[in-house]
């Protein structure tokens, strides 16, 4: 028998990580090690016997023991504890800045704002919706009074830059009914009516179809947004995905509401689309086309494909055994971009298990559930976003993604080339058939399949 002695991943850590993100990487690091002390130890107590270690060599593999890193991201979280760290900017930690604006500025507004945001923690909510309100609106509103194909452009690039981490804002609210405290009850209600058409938004839209749809069929057979239909590692199968998404969400959302009784949820979702739709063509049309093109229209595809190509990345990697679980049908990435700039997205399993679970909770449950995901053979990378994702599956580069892989359970004793082979068998479309047996949907007839 083989110990595995590998250590695949420290020394490519980004040294931009939260501080979270380093402490789950650094326990996954051990994973390879603690499995090698857990095959001596059942190797002392029968007649197994595991060549090539030596007693130095048995003595200095770590023992697996979560509760120390467990502990130090709770004492983060933790506003009584005195390594409390509370989430002021996403670009920088406060703990990272010179002393004197720490002192002076940073503090002083740290106090005020946790007093605004709902817990603690999220003092960086408030920064963005005012750092927001003070810059893409009025850039906005001058747009339309004096407009400058200049100005116009800059416009779009800034939207571009805050669209990522303002959605995962939006995430965050519409999955907790808000980020304020109660006092601001009225700001909270209103800044998302605000901000969501500058940012690529339709009023409630991703509201209907994250919260009432996505998270309800779970990437399922009934999921618009699914991906199990598809030769995840396909260009043609990719388009097909993202082009439907654009032309026919407006009006699929509120049939598949129909199709399952839920008639309500049909109207309004309809009803504010089109609304949404009208007014963008009213500005357009009456007011000024070319501001109503950079500061509405623009974000508004730029934001619908990205979102697409996330989904994609978020789901690509289906199971073909055990496709309906969240830990097969989803993946984890320990990555900056995900982590640092949209609070915590990359814990995608974690927040499939719990859609209303906190942002900043999501590293503390995943050390805490790690035999689960362990034994649920889910998938967790880093150094890599759910963007790069979706690029290296349709190049078919899956040494990179194995490259990119963070071996846990299983996965530490097979090769780089075994687990690029593995993921391979995870993009396979799955047929009218498989899904009738892996989900217990009724089968399409080969007719319409064919059409």
């Amino acid at each position: 028998m083989e110990v595995p002695m590998r250590n695949l991943y420290p020394s490519t850590m980004d040294k931009y990580l939260t501080q979270a993100d380093k402490v789950v990487l650094q326990n996954l690091a051990r994973e390879p090690l603690c499995q090698a002390a857990s095959t001596i130890s059942e190797s002392n107590t029968s007649s197994t016997t595991v060549p090539n270690v030596t007693a130095d060599e048995k003595n200095a593999l770590p023992a697996s023991n979560d509760n120390p890193d467990i502990e130090c991201i709770r004492a983060l979280n933790d506003e009584m504890s005195p390594d409390f760290q509370p989430t002021v900017f996403t670009t920088w930690d406060e703990k990272d800045l010179p002393p004197a604006l720490r002192n002076y500025l940073i503090k002083p507004y740290v106090r005020f704002a946790r007093h605004v945001v709902r817990r603690p923690t999220d003092v960086v909510f408030l920064t963005h919706i005012l750092t927001y309100l003070a810059v893409s609106v009025p850039s906005a509103c001058w747009l339309f009074y004096h407009f400058t194909w200049y100005h116009g452009i800059c416009h779009l690039v800034w939207t571009g830059y805050c669209c990522g981490p303002f959605t995962l804002m939006l995430h965050n609210h519409i999955h907790n009914n808000g980020v304020l405290s109660k006092k601001f009850a009225l700001v909270d209600r209103a800044f998302p009516y605000i901000l969501e058409p500058l940012m690529g938004h339709t009023w409630d839209s991703y509201y209907y179809h994250h919260v009432k749809h996505h998270h309800v069929e779970g990437n399922g057979p009934d999921d618009l947004s699914s991906t199990v239909r598809y030769q995840r590692d396909e260009l043609v199968d990719f388009l097909h995905y993202v082009g439907r998404f654009m032309l026919f969400v407006w009006v699929e959302l509120p049939l598949y509401f129909i199709r399952k009784r839920k008639y309500k949820l049909a109207l309004k979702s309809g009803i504010t689309e089109l609304f949404n739709y009208a007014c963008i063509y009213m500005l357009a049309t009456r007011v000024d086309f070319r501001a109503t093109l950079f500061a509405v229209i623009l974000p508004l595809i730029l934001m619908r494909i990205g979102m697409m190509v996330g989904n994609w990345g978020q789901h690509a990697l289906v199971d073909e055994v055990e496709p309906d679980s969240d830990f097969r049908s989803s993946i984890t990435l320990v990555d900056v971009a995900s982590n640092r700039f949209c609070f915590n997205d990359g814990y995608h399993t974690a927040h499939h298990l719990n859609p209303r679970r906190h942002w900043r909770d999501q590293p503390l449950h995943f050390l805490q559930a790690k035999e689960q995901y362990r034994d649920g053979r889910a998938l967790v990378f880093q150094n890599i976003d759910y963007i790069m994702m979706t690029v290296k599956l349709i190049q078919k580069d899956y040494m990179h993604l194995a490259g990119c892989l963070v071996p846990i359970g299983e996965q530490v004793h097979m090769s780089k080339k075994e687990i690029a082979e593995m993921l391979r068998t995870k993009t396979k479309k799955f047929s009218e058939e498989d899904i009738a047996k892996k989900f217990g949907k009724p089968v399409v007839c080969a007719v319409d399949e064919k059409e």
